[in-house]
């Protein structure tokens, strides 16, 4: 099982990495599935809208649920985070590489993309997540202690998936 993992406490710090990897690795030619959060750097302080970019081609998809005006906080929408995962499950035939963007609540008690993240281990595709703090022991409890952690920058993550995917041979 190649599997990594991508933990940093700063805010969106392991989005924008995630994504900065994902371009320089589909540059480097390797086809990737999985999810990405999409930051919008002008959001409001306190509202949440939790759009993920899939991979490969960047389709954005809603998996919040807008909680009217003057509500802050974030309230996950179940279906629309299982037709991600849909999606992410048709993308991994053709995929040298899964990414997810975070394991987190969901990830956690076995919903949410973790059935994506077995899969990929299954097929033998490398794996990057980002995971934050708070959840970090409870990924490594799910992969067996097997992770490896990568530095927060782009490069790192995209040399692990290259050197990870050039080792399948």
């Amino acid at each position: 099982m190649k599997i990594a993992y991508i933990c940093s406490g700063e805010e969106h710090m392991t989005d924008a990495v995630l994504a900065e990897a994902s371009s320089i690795a589909a540059q480097d030619g390797l086809a990737l599935a999985g999810t990405i959060q999409m930051i919008d750097p002008d959001q409001l302080p306190g509202k949440c809208d939790i759009t993920l970019g899939l991979l490969p081609d960047g389709e954005q998809r809603s998996i919040s649920v807008d909680l009217g005006p003057g509500v802050s906080g974030c309230r996950l929408d179940p279906g629309a985070l299982e037709d991600v995962v849909m999606i992410v499950h048709q993308r991994l035939p053709a995929a040298h590489a899964l990414i997810v963007n975070k394991f987190g609540k969901q990830e956690a008690a076995g919903r949410g993309l973790v059935s994506a993240i077995g899969e990929a281990c299954e097929r033998g595709l490398p794996v990057l997540v980002g995971v934050s703090p708070e959840w970090r022991e409870a990924f490594l409890q799910f992969s067996g202690g097997e992770a490896q952690h990568i530095l927060s920058d782009a490069p790192s993550a995209a040399k692990w998936l290259k050197d990870a995917c050039d080792t399948l041979g």
